[in-house]
């Protein structure tokens, strides 16, 4: 029983985390996690360096597909945002058989190691991606937003 209440109490602070910043600003921070959690396992050279990676990778994956699901929500219309999370899982599950044919290549080329420092390379540069390119979809950038609501649903009201 004390293990479920404190799992409780850990995905209640990942949502409240989720509340306070911004999609831009948790999609970036995540895969930045991400990279360091892979960096972490990486260079692990004991147990407690593999949980540390695995725990940092766990937790930026909890943020990263909830908050990649919210900005989606905020600015596909109720009418086509079925059609628009598809789309969006279609290129993430392209993303995972492509990342992996491309990880298989790299560690017979490079071995393990060089593998893993590449998917932690490309996962920093989606973050810079993410930094630079992405607009906020929550909040007052667009004006007319009350923070977390989508601009459909301000309409509607």
């Amino acid at each position: 029983m004390r293990l479920n209440i404190r799992l409780w109490a850990r995905l209640f602070c990942l949502e409240a985390l989720r509340a306070i910043f911004r999609h831009k600003l948790r999609s970036t921070l995540t895969a930045l996690g991400i990279m360091i959690g892979i960096a972490a396992v990486i260079l692990a050279s004991g147990f407690a360096g593999f949980v540390l990676g695995s725990v940092l990778l766990g937790l930026g994956t909890a943020m990263v597909y909830p908050t990649l699901l919210a900005a989606i929500g905020d600015v596909a219309h109720p009418s086509w945002r079925a059609s628009s999370v598809g789309v969006y899982r279609l290129w993430r599950d392209l993303g995972y058989a492509v990342g992996a044919l491309v990880a298989g290549l790299t560690a017979d080329a490079l071995g393990l190691r060089g593998a893993m420092w590449l998917v932690a390379a490309l996962t920093f540069a989606s973050g810079l991606v993410t930094a630079f390119r992405m607009s906020e979809t929550k909040g007052e950038q667009h004006g007319h937003l009350v923070p977390g609501r989508s601009r459909y649903a301000q309409v509607a009201r």
